[in-house]
């Protein structure tokens, strides 16, 4: 299945921040979350694993209360069940999540 980034929809995250789906399928699912200077992914847990993988900008990024800062090229492994959450720290700070099995919320 192709997913064309240009023209997938996105919904609001949280303020001034933005998801968009960007492919599913068996038990995968990755999206891109888009953030303004200051956003905050609130923190949170699910039974989902996640790997966040930092496309553009940086983030303050809180992992079970290891708070370090991330950047362009850094990634992040997020068991099931932990805690996590980021803040923006430069406009346009673009994060790709992808989650095993798929966040049938998110659809």
């Amino acid at each position: 299945m192709f997913y064309f980034g240009n023209k997938e929809n996105s919904v609001e995250a949280g303020e001034g921040a933005k998801r968009k789906l960007l492919g599913r399928g068996g038990s995968l699912m990755m999206t891109e979350v888009s953030f303004q200077k200051d956003a905050i992914g609130a923190i949170h847990s699910h039974p989902h694993e996640q790997v966040s993988y930092i496309v553009q900008g940086s983030f303050e990024f809180n992992l079970d209360g290891n708070v370090q800062q991330v950047v362009k090229g850094d990634s992040i492994y997020i068991p099931s069940n932990t805690l996590h959450g980021v803040k923006a720290l430069e406009d346009d700070s673009i994060i790709l999540d992808v989650f095993t099995p798929q966040r049938e919320d998110f659809l």
